[in-house]
């Protein structure tokens, strides 16, 4: 939570600061840009994916973490992975398109949170067959009393 509570104090703080932001009012910074819109949007798939991954915390904190119910989180963090990076793919080419005096920092965050997200993406897919595996194991076990 307080990760989440961080990025989003990040997201309304950082445009603030930006040279060209410095002297213009709220509505300016927030309405009359379009990438900054943009990423108000792309990062509804990381508060999602944050979302379902305390969901499981929760679920394994208190012992009930049912196969099903962590399939289906795992399976939306990977697809918020996937779709952050879909999301990060458009602002490369946003960035790249437009005119802009620091290309260079824009393409290299765009690669960081592209690497993390797959990363995740590949974690989720990887214990959600994981956790699928187990289900049909546990249930034709050859020794039940074990």
């Amino acid at each position: 939570m307080l990760l989440g509570a961080a990025a989003l104090a990040f997201l309304l703080w950082e445009p603030h600061l930006e040279g060209r932001n410095a002297q213009a009012t709220l509505f300016e910074i927030y309405f009359r840009d379009p990438f900054l819109a943009y990423a108000y949007i792309a990062s509804i798939p990381f508060f999602a994916a944050l979302w379902q991954a305390f969901k499981m915390l929760g679920y394994a904190r208190q012992d009930k973490l049912l196969p099903e119910a962590a399939v289906k989180a795992l399976r939306i963090i990977k697809y918020c992975a996937l779709a952050i990076i879909g999301f990060v793919a458009v602002g490369e080419v946003f960035i790249m398109l437009n005119e802009s005096d620091d290309r260079a920092g824009g393409v290299f965050l765009g690669i960081l949170i592209t690497f993390g997200a797959i990363l995740v993406a590949a974690a989720a897919a990887r214990v959600e067959r994981i956790v699928q595996s187990k289900e049909p194991c546990e249930k034709h076990s050859r020794h039940p009393g074990r």
